[in-house]
C-alpha cells in the first residue's frame, strides 16, 4: 500500500475519531439534562424523555462501534497492515478504503460476513 495514501487515510481516520468523540461527549451532556427533567416532568414528558434517551444510547453504541473500527484501522496503519483483508489477506482496493477508511475486509469477505449474520 502506498505510504502517501496510508497517511491520507490516517488523517481522515483521526478526523472521524475526533468527531465521534466530540459527538459522544455532547450526548453525555444531553443525557444528563434528560435525567434532570425526568424528576420534574409529567407522564408524557417522561415517556418522551425515555424514548429520546434510548435513541441517544443506541446512537452512542453505533458510534462506539465505529470508533473501535477506526482505532483498529489506525493500529493496522502502525503495523503496516492497512489495506489488507483481515480474512483472506488480499489487498483491499483503494476505492473501497476511500469510501470506508476503516474497512478491514475486502468486498467479497464483507459480503460473506453479512450473509452469515442474516
Amino acid at each position: 500500500m502506498n505510504a502517501d495514501f496510508c497517511e491520507e487515510q490516517k488523517q481522515k481516520l483521526l478526523i472521524q475519531r475526533k468527531e465521534i468523540l466530540e459527538s459522544l461527549a455532547g450526548r453525555s451532556e444531553q443525557l444528563a439534562k434528560m435525567v434532570e427533567t425526568l424528576e420534574t416532568g409529567d407522564d408524557a414528558d417522561i415517556a418522551s424523555d425515555t424514548i429520546d434517551r434510548t435513541l441517544l444510547n443506541s446512537l452512542g453504541e453505533a458510534s462506539a462501534y465505529r470508533l473501535q473500527l477506526i482505532d483498529s484501522a489506525l493500529d493496522r496503519i502502525k503495523q503496516g497492515k492497512y489495506g489488507i483483508c483481515l480474512i483472506c489477506g488480499k489487498e483491499i482496493p483503494e476505492a473501497r478504503l476511500e469510501a470506508i477508511p476503516y474497512a478491514g475486509l475486502c468486498i467479497n469477505c464483507q459480503a460473506k460476513e453479512e450473509k452469515k449474520g442474516r
